[in-house]
């Protein structure tokens, strides 16, 4: 069957899609803390580990992606592996994950805009949770909003070679600051190179998968890369590699960049960091720009992903059709980008505190959807072993149960009694109304799909 989209994005496009959707806006923000609370080597040892673990479940979805290059990534991989009703929940709950970031990276651009640029924001719309909405302040983030999916609904490709451009000023900021680490950091900041031992390095290590959400962008754009399906499982895991290796020395900059009491007091560690090792606020200034090109990669990532899990769902009649609908000019799911676009537009009407919430509740669906695309790869190379695999993985039994076992673990981060935990009441009812509106998609979905879908699963299998 020929594929509506065109294949447009080239495997620099797919590289650079994926890193920057894992060096959103967390580097900037959260490196102080990291280091203050594991230390440097603690650190370092967090995101060694955490990105082994991200690694494992990656190994999965490049496997998966070379042989199934259907547009939907892991939705398409569960549905294969088992049935409609599973395939949905996953899909379900990935776009969850995918729609928290979207609406939070349109609270965080006017909050990043703040630093760089401040100025007194104009018209008071309400309070919420302690918190000031101003007119001027949720501009910013709308307006950001309307271009990003403007940029998408014209085609991938535009979409794409801004992501590349914003990708390398990301990369090119951080290696600045470890160039001037290297020349002008002070080594001794390194110690204590442990903090609050174990506990410390464990605090670091549960924000990793969520840092590291992104590469599952890959698999949701198979259909769009010209290029052998052999290479894109291969860019999956490259890129999660290269996004370990950015995050290690982003570590390395702010630990010798900082004392250990103005890590303590900085806001934004890494800009602070950056400011001192060159004397000037400026660079601070740059690498907030920085900063802000994170916002923008891992929302334009997202608005990719997001679009086609909409399309792919509805293509499966497990939502409206209305979003299976693809523009016939420039080949791109509009109503699903154009939905988003609203979520985008209106997020910063609810406040920084209620977008902290949806990302919270939002990140138990990414890792939801990870389980199940482990079990999935698990089941297919049992139920389908001929299944022609381009990029076909050693001990795949092995790396299958590893992905399974941590992907139940970092579920458990999210359950009452966990530091981490969803806060009640708030989070968790975000999580259920989520749900039950996937119930009332599901329970309403036209009757005949279920037939339809056994017919076609019983005759693949028979082939």
């Amino acid at each position: 069957m020929s594929s509506q989209f065109n294949k447009s994005m080239n495997i620099v496009d797919v590289l650079f899609l994926a890193i920057g959707a894992m060096l959103g806006w967390g580097w900037v923000v959260l490196s102080g803390e990291w280091i203050s609370e594991a230390g440097f080597l603690g650190s370092v040892i967090a995101f060694v580990l955490g990105g082994l673990l991200v690694i494992f479940i990656g190994l999965t979805y490049a496997e998966l992606a070379s042989a199934i290059p259907e547009t939907g990534g892991g939705f398409v991989f569960v549905k294969k592996a088992f049935s409609p009703g599973v395939a949905f929940f996953s899909g379900w709950s990935v776009l969850f994950g995918y729609v928290s970031v979207i609406t939070f990276e349109a609270v965080a651009l006017p909050t990043v805009i703040d630093y760089v640029i401040p100025f007194e924001h104009k018209g008071l719309l309400w309070n919420i949770a302690g918190w000031d909405v101003y007119l001027t302040w949720v501009l910013i983030g709308s307006i950001g909003s309307i271009i990003l999916t403007s940029l998408n609904y014209f085609g991938v490709k535009p979409a794409a070679i801004m992501q590349t451009v914003f990708t390398i000023f990301i990369v090119g900021v951080g290696l600045m600051l470890v160039c001037g680490a290297g020349f002008n950091g002070d080594f001794t900041h390194l110690k204590p190179l442990f903090s609050n031992g174990v506990g410390g390095t464990m605090s670091v290590l549960i924000m990793i998968p969520f840092l590291f959400v992104g590469f599952d962008v890959i698999p949701q754009i198979a259909e769009e890369v010209k290029a052998p399906s052999k290479k894109i499982g291969g860019i999956l895991v490259i890129s999660i590699i290269a996004s370990v290796i950015f995050y290690l020395l982003i570590v390395f900059g702010v630990a010798t960049g900082l004392t250990p009491a103005q890590l303590k007091s900085s806001n934004l560690a890494t800009a602070d960091a950056m400011a001192n090792l060159f004397g000037s606020g400026g660079f601070g200034i740059l690498l907030v720009l920085g900063g802000v090109a994170g916002i923008i990669t891992s929302w334009n990532a997202f608005i990719i992903g997001g679009s086609r899990i909409l399309y792919a769902m509805a293509k499966n009649n497990m939502i409206p059709k209305w979003f299976a609908y693809i523009h016939p000019k420039y080949k791109t799911p509009t109503h699903g980008i154009l939905f988003l676009g609203v979520l985008a537009f209106i997020a910063p009407l609810l406040g920084r505190p209620a977008l902290v919430w949806i990302v919270d509740a939002g990140g138990i669906g990414v890792v939801l959807g990870y389980l199940l695309v482990a079990f999935s790869f698990l089941k297919l190379r049992k139920s389908e072993p001929n299944l022609e695999r381009p990029y076909k993985i050693k001990s795949g039994k092995l790396v299958g149960w590893i992905a399974v076992i941590l992907s139940i673990a970092f579920i458990s981060i999210y359950l009452p009694g966990m530091p981490s935990s969803l806060v009640w009441p708030h989070e968790w009812i975000i999580v259920f109304v989520w749900y039950g509106i996937a119930a009332v998609l599901y329970l309403t979905k036209p009757k005949g799909d279920e037939a339809f879908e056994t017919a076609q699963r019983l005759q693949s299998s028979n082939k």
